[in-house]
């Protein structure tokens, strides 16, 4: 599945129309992706008005330290989990003051898959402040378009909250 770059921007830049007429902000907390969510969400001209923050903790030692995710899950359920993007949403929130956050944690490749979580799958959480909402993906591709994949379903899922 090939995700565009336009399609990004104009994901991102919803995003940025409902969060102003709320009045609210949003942070991201990134594994896999690396600050493409950011990226995606500051190409927007007064994103500074509704993006908070963006953390990239690429290291599980990072999202312990940065995000407050209980070093046990990582060795109980690994990285790739609902129970760490389901954290790190919870400490992007804590930390940014943000009522709005997403995560994202997962195998992008070309290595590091296996039997149990192969190369494309992704965890994902957004949180709103009271519904913490998390799924798995499991996306095709070489390692560029998991990560856009990964974007795009993370932007997507914050319109969807938003809209509820």
């Amino acid at each position: 599945m090939k995700t565009n770059e336009d399609e990004l921007t104009g994901l991102a830049a919803e995003l940025g129309r409902r969060l102003s007429a709320a009045g609210a902000q949003v942070a991201t907390a990134e594994s896999c992706t690396g600050g493409g969510i950011a990226e995606a969400i500051t190409r927007i001209a007064g994103s500074s008005a509704w993006f908070e923050a963006g953390y990239v903790t690429y290291s599980n030692a990072q999202k312990t330290r940065q995000l407050q995710v209980p070093e046990r899950h990582f060795a109980e359920v690994g990285a790739v989990s609902r129970e760490v993007v389901e954290a790190m949403v919870r400490g992007a929130q804590a930390n940014s003051g943000a009522r709005f956050a997403v995560s994202v944690s997962g195998v992008a490749g070309p290595g590091g898959g296996s039997a149990e979580k192969p190369v494309g799958t992704v965890w994902i959480a957004w949180g709103d402040g009271e519904r913490l909402i998390s799924q798995r993906f499991q996306f095709d591709g070489d390692r560029y378009q998991i990560r856009r994949q990964t974007v795009k379903a993370a932007l997507a899922g914050l319109l969807s909250l938003l809209a509820e």
